[in-house]
């Protein structure tokens, strides 16, 4: 009876482990498939290292078509490119990641117009744009420029003191033109001192930051090209007197301005605020308005040096303000003194139409904001803002997002004599722990 008993025991705990077994593999079974199926992950990353950007998320959501991304490299070096462009197809099933070997697949690689190994080539309806390195920035930067028709041109005004775009140093827009032209624009100089007429190819016109004021045929100029439909972009400085020097004094531009409903005060923004970074004359922007151009910016700061605020009226859009700590010190000379000022909230940047063709227009109380200097800093979103200008203006509104960040640099240097510290705790301290406290337990026990 002992033996039938034990018998049975173990026949019912075979079947047990057998339904188990079925069980587990079924569930593995389902979950691969579910896995192969929906490709899906997970970044816990405090920096989001493996996330594709906001920006990058919106343009594949957009695609109307399957577009094809070339990696060009030999065979045993695909790895290096896996892991970005499967984010790419794990995110949309229209990007068909196409990897070719040139030694094997000599005449793709000429129909490409491959120049050397590790080139990114997006093609989208025949049309093929390359990425200058394996980054989102770049690849994302191709996928737009292979998906919009037509040519954007920013074109920028010079002869009277503006911000440069060829100038590489603090001042100058060199940054700005480069990051317009890596994305979805062509840029060139413009000067409307001898002929005050707009070129016909100008998308958008750029008026940043002059440092003498413009004559009137210039603004006539200026505002008729909005009137007629075209775009606008016009950075002014905040007033101030220094010495010989003064910056902001253009009075002819600022009344040209009142025909869009903008009125710039003659003060500059100082702002007491504790989140201020570089001194009250660089105020912080957390908080911005309902607008197109500002509704990704929710939870990013932006920077504005030696800004002036605006007066609004009729259908001028206010983008936004300063904060309630800040001081507006009319017709400032030498050092701020915010006790001078009137406190409050004052708005610093404006958007609108004119026009019977609805011409459209940004007003902006700095312009230094654009420069070298600002522009490129990790911890503001000057970048976003200033490319969410320019795609407004171009009315591709389906770009307007948080653009892909470089990789932050977060490796840990030790110097030398940190590196003798670990090896002697790891190597010796720990171990020699571990064994007196073995040999402690031992002789408690013994």
């Amino acid at each position: 009876m002992a033996s039938d008993f034990m018998q049975a025991r173990r026949t019912k705990y075979s079947a047990y482990l057998v339904i188990y077994l079925i069980v587990i593999l079924a569930i593995m079974g389902a979950a691969n498939w579910l896995a192969d199926r929906y490709n899906k992950s997970f970044d816990t990353t405090s920096t989001k290292k493996y996330s594709l950007s906001d920006e990058t998320a919106k343009v594949l959501n957009n695609l109307k078509s399957t577009i094809n991304v070339y990696y060009v490299d030999k065979s045993d070096r695909y790895e290096r490119a896996k892991d970005i462009l499967d984010r790419y197809k794990n995110l949309s099933t229209k990007v068909n990641v196409v990897y070719v070997d040139p030694d094997k697949r000599r005449d793709l690689a000429i129909a490409l117009g491959v120049t050397s190994f590790g080139d990114v080539i997006v093609e989208s309806n025949g049309k093929k744009e390359k990425a200058k390195a394996l980054t989102e920035e770049e690849i994302t930067g191709a996928l737009i420029r292979a998906n919009k028709t037509g040519v954007r041109m920013a074109c920028f005004l010079t002869g009277s003191g503006e911000h440069a775009t060829d100038d590489q140093g603090p001042t100058g827009f060199s940054y700005l033109k480069e990051q317009l032209e890596g994305y979805l624009y062509k840029t060139k100089v413009i000067s409307l001192v001898e002929k005050p007429q707009i070129p016909a190819d100008c998308t958008i016109i750029v008026a940043g930051g002059s440092k003498q004021d413009y004559f009137q045929p210039e603004v006539d100029a200026i505002t008729k090209f909005v009137d007629d439909g075209g775009k606008a972009l016009v950075l002014l400085d905040g007033v101030l007197s220094a010495g010989r020097d003064s910056i902001g004094q253009t009075p002819t531009l600022v009344a040209g301005l009142a025909a869009w409903g903008v009125k710039p005060r003659a003060d500059v923004i100082a702002d007491e605020s504790p989140a201020t970074q570089l001194g009250q004359l660089a105020p912080l922007v957390r908080t911005y308005d309902a607008h197109p151009i500002v509704a990704p910016m929710k939870g990013t700061m932006t920077l504005f040096p030696l800004v002036r605020s605006l007066e609004l009226s009729g259908g001028a859009q206010k983008l936004f303000s300063s904060s309630e700590d800040s001081y507006s010190v009319l017709n400032a000379k030498g050092e701020i003194d915010p006790s001078k000022g009137t406190k409050g909230s004052f708005a610093l940047a404006a958007a609108g139409n004119a026009g019977a063709k609805k011409g459209r227009w940004i007003v902006v109380g700095s312009s230094d904001w654009m420069s070298n200097r600002f522009l490129p800093i990790r911890n503001v979103a000057n970048r976003d803002l200033a490319l969410n200008m320019f795609d407004w203006l171009s009315a591709d509104e389906d770009l307007i997002s948080i653009r892909p960040k470089e990789p932050e640099d977060r490796r840990l240097n030790i110097t030398g004599m940190g590196i003798q510290t670990l090896f002697i705790l790891s190597v010796i301290f720990l171990p020699l722990a571990v064994i007196i406290s073995g040999v402690a337990t031992w002789w408690k026990r013994r």
